[in-house]
């Protein structure tokens, strides 16, 4: 369990400090990726890079860090909470020099020692009103 959970922490956290090969090393030819912030699934590597290139472009900066992760049979549970500073365009939203901070959880499917599937929502309502894109909610 602790190769399973090394090879997720290492997917979700390195493209962000520039380490592109953990993709081609532990992403699987087949790979699709669920996000609850976009309409269509990442398909094999090469979308779940595209995924990270747009974030990184809006939030070069950025660090998603893994805060926790359990481990069961084939799958591996993880939170996680990403931060950076917003420079780039993001969702039709310009730059505003905001930092950013967001909490997301990813469960991770594993197949030969890659990972084939995952499922990620994180808070993407959070993020829009720290942009002020979205008007905060009121307070009772």
């Amino acid at each position: 369990m602790a190769d399973a959970k090394m090879i997720v922490k290492r997917l979700i956290e390195e493209p962000w400090k520039g380490n592109w090969d953990v993709i081609d090393e532990y992403a699987a030819p087949g790979y699709v990726g669920h996000d609850s912030a976009e309409p269509e699934p990442h398909r094999g590597p090469a979308g779940l890079r595209a995924n990270f290139e747009k974030y990184i472009a809006a939030f070069p900066d950025g660090r998603i860090t893994v805060d926790d992760q359990v481990a069961e049979g084939n799958k591996v549970a993880t939170r996680w909470t990403g931060r950076g500073t917003h420079t780039g365009e993001i969702a039709g939203i310009a730059p505003t020099g905001k930092e950013v901070t967001v909490t997301g959880f990813t469960i991770s499917r594993l197949e030969g020692g890659r990972v084939a599937e995952e499922w990620t929502t994180w808070d993407t309502l959070g993020m829009l009103v720290q942009l002020g894109a979205i008007p905060e909610p009121a307070h009772a």
